[in-house]
């Protein structure tokens, strides 16, 4: 039995959570189109240099250029926006984000040491011209101060607006599940499958386009009280999600899932020698039906994408048509 659903079945249904676009289209000649964009997704609305969150990832298929994942695994927490753009673009978004990190917080390089940032990437060249380099630090500001709570924009808009997936117009995905007190948010970046891979529909094969194997990038946010291990057994599961719409994670696909929980901030300037937290067991029976949530968000998280994408004309004629699948 699928678990209901949150208020705008949308990642921002975890409370605090923040999600911004920044998207270029602008056809330049015949051969040329910007096609692309910057997402940013907040985990909560302070500081989140100050206020860090437990974060984990997962490495389905290690085909990407994703910044920040390294930290994250050692440390378990989240200290910048995750940041998700095209794969050309992931060191000036990195940039970007940086530069507004610093603004933000006067310690860093001074009375601290670094920051760690986390960007994440798909391969939009099929319709972007991507050798442009068109993405500039300035956009990954724009999206982060373009943040809000409201229910997240879909489709073919900020990181999406140049995606393919399932050879129809994919890119920014969404969905939330309820699980007791909790809410578990997804929000994807989709750009991979072939028409006849997929299982939730009967695309049919009759038009292959020439794209790359594609990638995914997955986002799960909870406000669910889990520390890091915990939040990488979550992360682990989007591949189950993933795998019901008909990915095979094929060779040359990024699919990179990172899950962060609101809950049990951790404050860089405390000078504690000790720190206590409460998270949930794993063996209370709460953990499997989160792992059912994440699931569960992963799959509609995609559909959600193709449908809520429009037709796209990008780089060199090449159009991508809407996924003929209702809302």
């Amino acid at each position: 039995m699928q678990l209901p659903k949150g208020k705008s079945n949308c990642i921002t249904d975890v409370e605090g959570v923040q999600v911004g676009h920044v998207t270029l289209y602008e056809k330049l000649n015949e051969q040329d189109t910007v096609c692309t964009g910057v997402t940013a997704i907040l985990p909560h609305k302070g500081n989140i240099f100050s206020n860090k969150i437990r974060a984990a990832s997962s490495v389905i298929n290690g085909y990407g250029k994703t910044a920040g994942l390294v930290q994250v695994e050692e440390l378990g927490l989240l200290e910048s926006p995750i940041m998700l753009t095209n794969t050309l673009s992931v060191g000036t978004v990195w940039q970007g984000t940086l530069q507004y990190m610093l603004n933000e917080n006067k310690e860093i390089g001074d009375s601290t040491s670094s920051l760690n940032i986390v960007v994440g990437e798909c391969n939009d060249s099929y319709l972007n011209s991507i050798r442009l380099q068109s993405v500039k630090p300035e956009h990954a500001i724009q999206a982060i101060e373009s943040a809000n709570s409201n229910p997240v924009e879909e489709g073919a808009i900020g990181a999406g607006k140049g995606m393919v997936c399932f050879g129809y117009k994919g890119g920014i995905g969404t969905a939330s599940r309820l699980v007791d007190t909790y809410t578990v948010g997804c929000l994807v970046l989709s750009n991979f499958g072939k028409r006849d891979d997929a299982l939730f529909t009967d695309f049919g094969s009759s038009i292959k386009l020439d794209t790359p194997d594609g990638s995914i990038m997955m986002v799960v946010a909870t406000d669910a009280p889990l520390y890091d291990r915990q939040l990488k057994r979550l992360a682990k599961r989007c591949a189950a999600g993933l795998g019901r719409t008909g990915s095979n994670i094929d060779n040359g696909s990024g699919d990179i899932a990172i899950a962060f929980s609101t809950a049990n901030t951790y404050n860089h300037n405390a000078t504690v020698q000790l720190e206590s937290m409460s998270f949930i067991r794993d063996d209370h029976p709460i953990m499997s039906k989160l792992f059912q949530a994440v699931i569960e968000v992963t799959e509609e998280a995609v559909i959600s994408s193709l449908k809520n994408a429009d037709t796209t004309e990008g780089r060199s004629g090449r159009v991508v048509e809407k996924a003929p699948l209702s809302l």
